[in-house]
């Protein structure tokens, strides 16, 4: 029995080619789309799940809770706080704090190489106490994990680290040096972690060499709070997660006395680590994972769909051959297990496809999303794959299967259907409306996104970024620092440089509390600061709006503030406040206000403008921001690593545009436009493929119509137009369904943005201009097909 469906079933496939062809293209393509989801999503939904105690790790937040009703969420905690969680609460089973270094050199000595070699890592390097590895899970391919960090100056290394430093050379008792300062041993290689972790350290530096690194960071400093803290550890039982939170408040009050309802210790599990946007986890949310998730859902119904129209086409050129199997005795089942059987042999050609297509794709949408998806059949993603193909069969093959079996078998063998078919056509139109009304929202949202994408790169951002190129300092060197400023300005294609510590927009912010203008209390917020030199303002070419630029100095004396903290401080002319005394928390004296800049923005463009100083400070200063003419990039940047080269010689020269700082800000939302314009791609093809369908069976269905119409006198335009207008219809009805449902999800996206683009009415005109250009492109080859036809050959059809 089999033998005969399987038999009848490759016939019908291969005497309907182009449908068969259709089918299997459409359902590839959406199942391709799923599967990509799927791989991305499954990448953030399992990250750090790899560690065996994942659900009893957790994370101490330090949260601001300021007077004027603010709160600044934080993932850094207090550095002594480690030890009295591991001491004063038992249900705590282990805790470790981690520094993360964002700038650290490491140097090499190899015996075949007279020079040491230098790398310049920004991550993936942290100092830790040997207790983390109670709490995370590596293994261990050399060294011993209880002992390997108890000392000062030693390491542990991945092994992927281990061989770019050493080589092919055993790693372990080899020395590195780091910051050209400190000697290192190794004492430990770990295997590569998965990429699956935001706890990407690849090489652990003993907590014990701290006061040899970084003599001014203070281990057992309560109030020493920087965004490069963590403190991780784990509890015995998860469930003790909600007593400890409660005893956590009486810690803060021990520690920071009136200052307690300000510093707030925040228990967060591992599971919300990499979603925390506000804290700096992955810049992604998990609600635009589960928005993704939806979408391959559509694509592989928008799929299903097709293949319903497509197969249903078939209504009328199977009708007969219902009808003659129904006489000969064939049920009901039997015809369905026959079509379904149809259904499964395009759908398993179609996933097949579909593995190809995605392992061919892969590589390019990897890099598309910066990450390193793999297509690997195990057996989660076999399970997807099984679940995948049986949902697509039943939906795909299901509705088609019982309409076609449905048949009365006379009115088959008249060519005339029932009143079932006639429900068959008004579902199919359904089905036009809901995929086209996914196309709708897929487009809108690209478009959408595109036009934020655009308004972000184009806003006033209150300096210039363009031919600015930001290079980091070694710690600790002023007079080499002046120096290599001094050799710089000597050049004639070099037009400003500034010592700071940071340019006017970055991923990190600094800042702390201020009194203004004798005030014995300080204001109820915070202000941030940029400490850089007198050239700050000329190198970013930002705008004085009242009194003057801050004299050179090499310590704190007088303040710029920006139009934000004029406002807040209750000022509207920038000359008023000039003069006014204002006391940071990095100077014990007040000092005076000499000038008001414009807003600058500080972070991306989701974040409000904050209040903000600008004043000199050289003991802070990492970077050099040197403004180029751009006339001859290449030169000057050699120009640049000569003059480095003759001041810093056993350091590594690094550099960045700044405008490539700036744009990383964006990844998250260059990643949603490039998701949301390749699955767009996909549902368009998808929809098109549906309406190519439809259009074909109503082409067959009013075949004698058509040639009637010719013979008295119809024109082609006009013949196009008669088979258009209903399926123009169809798309209008999907556009007014996917309008309000595209607004709200664009509308929610756009909340995440301080400063965005207005939804105006005009993108929904354009969009639905051009989804109406692709059904018309799409139905026009067949009616004008149709329309051409030699109206005898037209009214032989019956």
């Amino acid at each position: 029995m089999l033998h005969n469906y399987l038999t009848i079933a490759w016939r019908n496939l291969w005497k309907q080619r182009t449908y068969t062809l259709l089918n299997t293209v459409g359902l590839s393509v959406g199942i391709a789309g799923g599967l990509l989801i799927f791989l991305f999503l499954r990448h953030h939904l399992s990250t750090d799940r790899h560690h065996a105690r994942f659900d009893r790790i957790f994370r101490i937040d330090t949260d601001l809770y300021l007077e004027d009703g603010s709160i600044e969420y934080n993932p850094e905690a207090p550095p002594p706080m480690a030890q009295v969680l591991r001491t004063e609460y038992p249900q705590v089973e282990q805790a470790a704090f981690l520094m993360m270094n964002r700038d650290l050199t490491v140097s090499v000595q190899r015996p075949e190489q007279p020079e040491p070699l230098r790398f310049r890592e920004h991550k993936g390097t942290g100092l830790v106490e040997p207790e983390w590895f109670d709490i995370m899970s590596y293994t261990w391919l050399q060294g011993n994990p209880k002992t390997a960090l108890r000392q000062p100056n030693t390491v542990v290394l991945t092994e992927s680290w281990a061989k770019r430093y050493f080589g092919d050379a055993n790693p372990m008792g080899q020395v590195v040096t780091l910051n050209n300062k400190v000697n290192a041993t190794v004492t430990g290689i770990l295997a590569d972690p998965p990429s699956t972790t935001d706890t990407d350290l690849d090489l652990f530096i003993s907590l014990a060499t701290m006061n040899k690194l970084f003599p001014d960071f203070k281990l057992t400093d309560w109030q020493f709070l920087n965004s490069s803290q963590r403190l991780y550890f784990t509890l015995k039982d998860p469930s003790t997660a909600a007593s400890l939170q409660q005893a956590l408040p009486a810690l803060s009050k021990k520690h920071y006395g009136e200052m307690a309802s300000i510093f707030r210790f925040h228990i967060q599990p591992m599971r919300e680590f990499h979603f925390d946007v506000q804290r700096g986890g992955a810049a992604i949310r998990q609600s635009l994972l589960w928005a993704l998730g939806v979408v391959g859902l559509l694509l592989v119904g928008a799929a299903c769909i097709n293949f319903v129209n497509l197969a249903t086409v078939q209504v009328l050129r199977r009708s007969k051959e219902v009808g003659v199997r129904k006489t000969l005795g064939s049920s009901r089942i039997q015809l369905i297990l026959q079509f379904l059987l149809e259904t499964a042999l395009i759908s398993v050609t179609a996933t097949t496809l579909a593995l190809l297509l995605v392992a061919i794709l892969l590589p390019l949408f990897n890099d598309w999303v910066q990450l390193s998806l793999v297509l690997r059949l195990d057996g989660l993603l076999v399970a997807f794959i099984t679940i995948l193909l049986l949902g697509v069969i039943l939906l795909a093959g299901g509705y088609p299967a019982a309409v076609l079996s449905g048949f009365s078998p006379w009115a088959a063998l008249r060519g005339k259907l029932v009143a079932t078919s006639g429900h068959g056509f008004t579902v199919r139109r359904v089905l036009v409306v809901v995929q086209f009304a996914v196309c709708q929202v897929l487009i809108l949202g690209s478009f959408i996104v595109a036009n934020q994408m655009r308004y972000m790169q184009q806003a006033d951002l209150g300096f210039r970024k363009d031919n600015v190129v930001v290079v980091p300092l070694p710690q600790n060197t002023k007079l080499a620092q002046d120096a290599f400023k001094e050799k710089l300005t000597q050049y004639s294609d070099i037009q400003a440089v500034s010592l700071h510590h940071r340019p006017p927009a970055s991923d990190q912010l600094f800042g702390g509390s201020f009194k203004f203008d004798g005030k014995a209390d300080w204001e109820p917020y915070p202000i941030r600061e940029r400490l850089a030199d007198a050239d700050y303002l000329p190198t970013y070419d930002m705008t004085l709006l009242a009194g003057r630029n801050i004299m050179p100095s090499d310590t704190i004396r007088e303040y710029l503030i920006n139009e934000n903290l004029l406002h807040k401080l209750g000022f509207q002319n920038p000359q008023q406040v000039l003069g006014k005394r204002l006391q940071h928390y990095l100077s014990p004296v007040p000092l005076p206000i000499v000038g008001v800049v414009k807003d600058f923005h500080q972070k991306s463009l989701r974040e409000e403008i904050g209040p903000c100083i600008i004043a000199s400070r050289a003991d802070w200063y990492e970077r050099a921001g040197i403004r180029i003419s751009g006339q001859n990039p290449a030169q000057t940047l050699q120009r640049i690593r000569q003059t480095w080269q003759q001041l810093y010689p056993n350091e590594v020269f690094e550099y960045q545009f700044l405008d490539e700082q700036v744009a990383k800000f964006y990844e998250t939302e260059n990643l949603v436009n490039r998701l949301v314009n390749v699955f767009t791609g996909i549902a368009i093809l998808i929809c098109c493929l549906g309406l190519y369908g439809l259009i074909s069976q109503v082409v067959v269905q009013r075949t004698k119509e058509i040639g009637i119409r010719k013979v008295l006198g119809a024109s082609v335009p006009g013949l196009v137009s008669l088979l258009s207008r209903d399926f123009l219809k169809l798309v209008l009805i999907a556009i007014l369904i996917a309008t309000p449902i595209a607004w709200y999800a664009m509308d929610q996206w756009l909340d995440d943005f301080a400063y965005k683009i207005a939804i105006s009415w005009w993108s929904f005109v354009v969009t639905g201009l051009l989804l109406t250009g692709i059904a018309l492109l799409t139905i026009s080859y067949e009616s004008i097909k149709a329309a051409s036809a030699n109206p005898v050959t037209s009214l032989r059809s019956e």
